[in-house]
């Protein structure tokens, strides 16, 4: 109905003219009679009916002149003669089109217009008594048609606010945090600004001033080492303080070894088999090893996804682990079985972990998917390209 409205107004407008032809065959009954008589409407008739039919599959395109039209055939039956054939009902229809799409000012003004107009044609020019139940019914059906409309009218509008504002909150959220996430990185870089800048230079006023007077006064020399010793000092307690704000709870406090690669993935493979997580790895040990920020990235995606395995598999569950190289890029992969069965229930795109292991990959310019194998267990690929010529 929404993709065909005008198919659909034909369809209204071809139930109304059959709801006026039904009645216009009915003659209501006289001052002294009971019951109804039959009555067979007139040429006259069946062309107002026909013309107000047609004009109401235009009701949504055009609703102001189809409601001028049907109400222009609606007096024309009514100041045409005896009773010939319920017209009123096209105008009806076309006042609640016309209350359903426009504002409620306009609904009053052309309703209370439509209401009398029609009502106190009927009543002084009409061809039955002015206290004709008739009459009072084009009264009543013309002011439900427009109270109906701008019922209508308004339940839309109450819709799409609501939806206009959830959709505003959804976007004011990603603002926000969006927002909050620029104002922490500006605070952190402002924060590392400062202790390197003044910690670093007065270590390098004072190693300037243990080297001018080293020979001389080494006394003086000996205090400007301390200096620079208690300043380099302030600088890591400050540097890890802040740091520290960027860790999880399980981190370290401080590394004190080089940034990890798959030099040492032996060593990590032993820590995960000697937990009791099997683990077969398959690499080509022959080839140069790969840059630096290749092979960090390489590792913690390993290291990510057996602690992921570890977790989160059932007992007796294995895991394999494969680099290659494929082209310009590196190929990690990492499979599990899964186990027996176990409550595990990952979320692809939720966890600090898997999100981690994303941001490395792409930091990179690589990508990494992680999602359940067919037949149980979990796969972690990482594509990771290689620099220009390495």
């Amino acid at each position: 109905m929404r993709r065909h409205p005008l198919a659909t107004d034909a369809v209204l407008a071809l139930g109304v003219l059959v709801a006026m032809v039904l009645g216009s065959f009915v003659e209501p009954p006289g001052s002294y009679e009971a019951g109804f008589r039959m009555r067979s409407p007139d040429l006259v008739g069946v062309v107002l009916m026909l013309l107000g039919a047609a004009s109401l599959v235009l009701r949504r395109r055009r609703p102001m002149p189809v409601l001028a039209a049907t109400g222009a055939l609606s007096l024309a039956e009514l100041l045409s003669g005896p009773p010939r054939a319920p017209v009123p009902m096209c105008a009806v229809v076309a006042l609640f089109t016309v209350a359903a799409r426009t504002d409620r000012p306009t609904t009053w003004r052309v309703g209370l217009l439509t209401m009398t107009g029609l009502t106190a044609v009927a009543m002084l020019a009409g061809p039955l008594p002015w206290y004709a139940q008739e009459n009072l019914a084009i009264f009543a059906w013309t002011g439900m048609a427009a109270a109906a409309g701008d019922a209508v009218r308004s339940r839309r509008a109450f819709v799409d606010a609501i939806q206009e504002r959830a959709e505003r909150a959804e976007r004011t959220r990603e603002e926000e945090a969006r927002r909050r996430v620029a104002e922490e990185r500006l605070r952190i870089a402002r924060d590392l600004h400062d202790v390197v800048a003044h910690h670093i230079a007065l270590v390098n006023v004072q190693a300037g001033v243990a080297a001018h007077v080293m020979d001389k006064r080494p006394d003086q020399a000996k205090e400007a080492l301390a200096h620079v010793r208690e300043a380099s000092r302030s600088a890591l307690n400050e540097l890890r303080a802040t740091v520290g704000l960027l860790r999880q709870s399980g981190d370290p406090e401080a590394p004190t070894e080089p940034a990890p690669g798959l030099a040492v993935l032996d060593e990590l493979v032993e820590t995960f088999r000697h937990a009791g997580l099997p683990v077969e790895v398959a690499r080509d040990r022959t080839e140069a090893p790969l840059p630096a920020a290749v092979d960090l990235a390489a590792y913690r995606v390993i290291q990510e996804a057996l602690t992921n395995v570890r977790k989160h598999a059932g007992a007796g569950a294995r895991a394999e682990v494969s680099v290659v190289r494929v082209g310009p890029t590196v190929e990690v992969t990492v499979l599990d079985d899964g186990g027996e069965p176990a409550d595990r229930a990952p979320d692809p795109g939720g966890g600090h972990g898997l999100l981690g292991m994303r941001e490395r990959a792409g930091a990179l310019g690589g990508t990494c998917t992680a999602a359940p194998r067919f037949g149980g267990g979990y796969r972690v690929h990482a594509v990771l390209p290689l620099p220009a010529g390495a």
